[in-house]
This record gives C-alpha cells, structure tokens and sequence, in this order.
C-alpha cells in the first residue's frame, strides 16, 4: 500500500525518487490504467478553488512531490522529485523494457524538439509519436469543463491509439493537463501510464533553461524563473505567500 501525506486535502505519495519508479514500473505490467501528477503548491492552491481539480488531483494513482514548498509545509516527511527528472526517469525505465511513449502537447515547435532532444539523451528510446495537441481552455462559466474542438480531440485520440505507445506525456499546463487525462484516458485502452508533465518539455526541448542545480537545491528555483519568466510572478506568489499562509491557516483550525 502507497504512503502519503495529506496537505490541504491533497494526498501526495511520501516515496523517493528509485521508490516512485519501481511504482510506475509496476504499473507498467499491471492491469489497468494509471494517472501520475506532479504536485506542487501552485497546484494545492489552486485546488482549494477548484473542487474538480481537487477530485482529480486525489483520483491520481501516484502525485509526486514536485516543489520546495510541499517538502516544507510536510516538515521535511516528503522527498522532491522534479516533474522534469522523473519524466526522464521512466523514459529510461521505457528504453530499458522496449515500451512505446508518446508526447502530447507544447506550443509551436516544442513538441518536436522534445522528441529530438529525447532521442539523443536516450537513443534506444522508442517514440512512438507526438503532437501539440488541440487548443484547449476552461469554461470561466463551468470550470470542471474543458472546451475543446471534439473532433480535433477525437482525431488525436484515434493517433494515440494507432501508435501502440503504452506511455503518455501530457504537458498542457497546470489543471487542463490533469483534467483532460481524467476524461480521456479511459478513450485510450492501449496506453498504461498518463503523466502530466507541466513545463517539461519547455525545459528538455531547450526553450527555456532550468534554474541551476544549487539554486533547485536550495529550493530557489522560484527566484530563478521570476528573473527569466517575469509574466510568471502571479504564480510564483501563490507559490511563496499564498500556499504558506494556507497551510498555516489549515493547522490552526
């Protein structure tokens, strides 16, 4: 049975980075279907607004610890593991056991450069294919529903399918990513694993260059991505001020 911890009523999985990999190992030769999400405290705020993404976010068969944050508010009880790193760890754990990926999502041509900068990192990797995916928005009138082209969405489902690959990354962003694995996944029998991947791809394709290795440590990163992203600052906030004070407020009830 899978450890945890629950903060602001998400359940996020208490294993290390070699633990969460022999899970998704494991689900890649289990029977049925598999959602992982990468959690950090943009994501718990957020889901204190959002009750659909909250559902989503506790239906996850595995929520890695991705950000300083998480770590501190558990007092030290989770270890981080970087949505970005452990994409590349079961990209290698794929390549290791011959199992087909797919890549969803990224904007222009960042998808494409993702499976190039992917095939050079780890040659034996079998990319099975890759598509930037439908435009995709949150109803501000209903905000568990997605709006999307359908037959778009069919299209690409349909291409998924006929791929053969039995692991998909998902990197529309925050919420949209989570909730259209939630109602699609089920469409797509062959595929084992779901991830939600964020920025990943904007990291591993080059187009945006991760904070360096001492800053991640010291749980920085953020102070790194307000220089080089400045429009991020709303989400960096809710980050640094929103989510301790959440967190706070939550244990003193």
């Amino acid at each position: 049975m899978q450890d945890f911890i629950e903060i602001l009523g998400i359940r996020i999985s208490r294993n290390g980075r070699a633990g969460a990999l022999a899970l998704a190992r494991g689900f890649l030769y289990s029977s049925g279907q598999y959602k992982i999400f990468t959690p950090n405290p943009e994501f718990l705020v957020r889901a204190q607004k959002d009750a659909y993404f909250k559902t989503i976010l506790n239906s996850a068969n595995l929520n890695v610890c991705d950000g300083f944050g998480l770590y501190l508010a558990s007092l030290g009880k989770l270890k981080r593991i970087p949505g970005v790193d452990f994409m590349l760890d079961i990209c290698r754990a794929a390549a290791d056991n011959n199992v087909g990926i797919f890549l969803l999502g990224g904007v222009g041509g960042v998808v494409k450069n993702t499976a190039t900068e992917l095939s050079k990192q780890i040659p034996s990797l079998k990319i099975c294919g890759y598509d930037s995916g439908p435009t995709i928005q949150e109803s501000a009138a209903n905000p568990n529903a997605l709006v999307l082209n359908e037959s778009e969405n069919q299209n690409l489902i349909t291409k998924i399918n006929s791929s053969g690959a039995k692991i998909l990354f998902v990197a529309f962003g925050m919420g949209k990513q989570e909730k259209w694995i939630y109602e699609n996944l089920a469409k797509m029998p062959n595929v084992k694993i779901a991830m939600g991947v964020g920025g990943s791809f904007d990291y591993l394709s080059g187009t945006v260059q991760r904070a360096p290795c001492f800053m991640r440590k010291i749980g920085l990163e953020w102070l790194y991505r307000v220089i080089v992203q400045p429009k991020r600052l709303d989400r960096i906030i809710n980050a640094i001020l929103v989510f301790p004070y959440l967190v706070i407020k939550n244990k003193l009830k």
